[in-house]
């Protein structure tokens, strides 16, 4: 098990829908910890990186509704 820690700016100001996404983060496998800064304009997320890619981990972020700036752009 490799834990990494990865952070990311927010887009837009957290509404009570993103608090829902981001308590449901916890549930995903993977993932260990999940948490605003003080200032409420970025998250950090504490994951298994023998498990989740970046790539998946803002992938879940985003699929969940949570607001990030995304670092990955598909085509």
């Amino acid at each position: 098990m490799t834990k990494v820690q990865l952070e990311y700016k927010l887009v837009r100001p957290i509404t009570d829908a993103d608090t829902k996404a981001i308590s449901d983060v916890h549930g995903c496998y993977g993932f260990y910890l999940v948490k605003l800064a003080p200032t409420l304009d970025k998250i950090t997320v504490e994951c298994d990186a023998s498990r989740l890619s970046e790539k998946d981990v803002e992938a879940t972020l985003v699929h969940l509704g949570v607001p990030i700036e995304r670092k990955w752009v598909v085509p």
